[in-house]
């Protein structure tokens, strides 16, 4: 197998001697770059995380509202915004997504397995097709309308069991699911959002799984007619939601006053989200 010269960061790596040859680069997306790497006999990856200031990501305050740091002067120069601060925020950006990963991870959620996290690095899973290669992202596969149903299916469940973990993706969509050899992996949870603490988890869960159906629905019409967010997180704020729980898609809504501040919200992030879209396509990233 054929190697590339290692990029500057993944150096350390290779000294500590958790990775022994990088072998080529897989991605590079809004928010870090991802390489194939080689550590004994296994083929992982490796995601470096890009500085804020050479991300297009920004580290909206829905996300960040509530998560924990070190320690309180962190809080207060995160608060602040100072350099320290800048460098604290940044730590527990890239922090989230590996805490994320080991914790659904072990409640059996569809992720890359995590193996190291050093230097802004982590250490993964490579997830791969039926062939071994690079799994592709939902966005590059075409479905028949009994395989949009059944992947459908399969990461509605996988959004219960995340939830049941307390935690929601925030950014969930065709373009950070990948298609492995046994079914969808979801990737990219730096935006992850504890669902007890965070005021905005609602909203989020919502849209991941507005996001699901319109995907799923282009190949399986029938899809979008249905309410599984407002079931789910109905089933969630009541305390009866479940890893085992059979949902129906169902909803019926209580009508009442209009939260006119709360729709202008959602019509700016659906403008910016499908910005962000295009600029993805554009990119290829």
């Amino acid at each position: 197998m054929a190697c590339m010269k290692p990029p500057q960061r993944l150096q350390s790596l290779i000294e500590e001697g958790l990775i022994d040859t990088v072998v080529r680069q897989l991605m590079s997306g809004k928010e870090a770059m991802v390489y194939v790497v080689r550590c004994g006999d296994e083929t992982r990856c490796a995601k470096i995380y890009k500085e804020a200031t050479q991300r297009s990501f920004r580290q909206a305050v829905d996300y960040t509202e509530n998560r924990k740091v070190k320690n309180t002067r962190q809080a207060r120069a995160m608060a602040k915004g100072t350099h320290f601060g800048r460098q604290a925020q940044e730590d527990a950006w890239q922090r989230a997504e590996v805490d994320a990963l080991y914790r659904l991870a072990a409640v059996g959620v569809r992720v890359p397995k995590p193996h190291n996290f050093c230097d802004g690095v982590l250490l993964m899973e490579l997830v791969a097709d039926e062939n071994g290669d690079a799994a592709p992202r939902l966005n590059d596969v075409v479905f028949a309308p009994e395989q949009a149903r059944a992947h459908h299916a399969t990461l509605l469940k996988e959004v219960v069991r995340m939830l049941c973990a307390g935690i929601v993706h925030g950014d969930l969509s065709e373009f950070n699911i990948l298609l492995g050899a046994d079914g969808p992996v979801i990737i990219d949870l730096p935006q992850a959002v504890d669902a007890a603490g965070n005021n905005h988890a609602n909203r989020l869960l919502l849209r991941d799984v507005a996001n699901l159906r319109n995907f799923f629905g282009r190949f399986a019409p029938e899809l979008l007619q249905t309410e599984y967010g407002h079931e789910i997180w109905d089933l969630y704020q009541r305390g009866v939601l479940h890893t085992e729980v059979a949902l129906t898609g169902r909803f019926e809504h209580q009508h009442g006053a209009v939260d006119v501040s709360g729709v202008l919200r959602e019509i700016d992030d659906t403008r910016v989200e499908q910005a962000a879209r295009l600029l993805r396509l554009r990119s290829g990233a």
